[in-house]
């Protein structure tokens, strides 16, 4: 008996040793302290504050999701986790733990406070700090088929990637269409703008302009335009965000039949968005001008009209009205242009 025991002794010993083990390191594994939202109707959430951002606190839960939820319906933030705090003056704040009281950001363990107006952005990206470039954009189609008295096929396409870091931004818009009715070809067009941004303080920024197009029927066989401009954000808010830029170009237009046309211009563009009919859809209105200071009745406007809406997976659709607006068409060319298409497309 005494053998027996002596031999499931260390056993026993062993087997009592790793049940221990789990248990150790589930001590050593704390669950992370989750952050809370006081809201004014009274109602406490649990979960991950995201990012802050315009007053908008991006909060992820375990039982609905990321919410989107603005400051004015928050009482107090309490954010158990580390963060990093971009100010409006630029400055970069790092803490363990944050307070969002009474329109003040307390840092605990620095004993330090800040004015909310103080506050840019909470969880910044790494572009914001200087680290690198974001790459946003969209690719997108539009396609139109009839078939019986008048047989026609529609291609529009469109592509939208621009790089920005913290001092500059690459642009790129390329977009056509080619359009055949009853066999024939009836339109054929496309267009090439490339731009660079250098920012002085932000959002003012200096930039150059480049743009290189070609439209069949319209009797044009390449126009080049190149130039530097000025721009601001004027406004940035999700409810209202106005771009403006004025500049001056140098514009070379070669025509199939008419004479070529050099001259100086000057160019505006203007870039306007809002989010107020809620959700992720946006309505968005673009201008891009040239006015001919060599014959100042000559003026070109593309100007959209546009309401865009999210879909799934990363899939947008969207809904516009183009006008393009020459006065100084050639002989037999209309001086409007107008386009109505839905668009289909992926954003990143």
């Amino acid at each position: 008996m005494s053998l027996l025991y002596s031999a499931v002794k260390p056993w026993a010993f062993i087997w009592a040793l790793a049940m221990l083990i789990p248990v150790g390191a589930q001590a050593e594994t704390a669950t992370p302290a989750e952050d809370e939202l006081l809201l004014k109707n009274g109602s406490r959430l649990f979960g991950t504050v995201v990012t802050v951002r315009d007053r908008l606190v991006t909060f992820k839960t375990s039982f609905a999701g990321t919410l989107s939820i603005s400051m004015d319906d928050i009482v107090s933030v309490n954010n158990k986790n580390p963060v990093v705090m971009l100010l409006a003056d630029q400055r970069v704040v790092a803490s363990t733990s944050l307070i969002i009281d009474q329109e003040n950001l307390v840092l605990p363990d620095s004993a330090q406070t800040y004015p909310i107006e103080d506050l840019a952005v909470i969880n910044p990206e790494p572009w914001e700090l200087g680290k690198g470039y974001r790459w946003t954009g969209s690719v997108s189609f539009a396609l139109a088929v009839q078939r019986g008295n008048t047989d026609s096929d529609e291609l529009n396409y469109r592509l939208d990637p621009v790089w920005r870091s913290k001092e500059d931004r690459y642009t790129v818009k390329a977009s056509g269409e080619l359009d055949e009715t009853n066999g024939k070809e009836s339109a054929n067009n496309w267009q090439i703008i490339g731009k660079y941004d250098y920012f002085l303080t932000d959002p003012r920024y200096v930039g150059l302009f480049v743009s290189v197009e070609n439209d069949k029927f319209q009797d044009l066989d390449v126009r080049y335009v190149v130039g530097p401009y000025y721009g601001s954000q004027f406004f940035d808010k999700p409810i209202f965000s106005l771009q403006g830029e004025l500049g001056v170009s140098y514009v070379n237009a070669k025509y199939d039949i008419a004479e070529e046309q050099r001259y100086g211009a000057g160019t505006w563009n203007v870039h306007i968005t809002s989010n107020y009919l809620g959700g992720k859809s946006a309505l968005y209105f673009d201008q891009l001008g040239i006015w001919n200071l060599k014959d100042t009745s000559d003026i070109i406007l593309n100007t959209t009209f546009g309401l865009s809406f999210p879909l799934m997976w990363d899939l947008e659709a969207a809904a516009e009205m183009l006008f393009e607006y020459d006065s100084g068409a050639v002989a037999g060319i209309d001086d409007l242009d107008q386009t109505y298409k839905v668009r289909l497309g992926y954003t990143w």
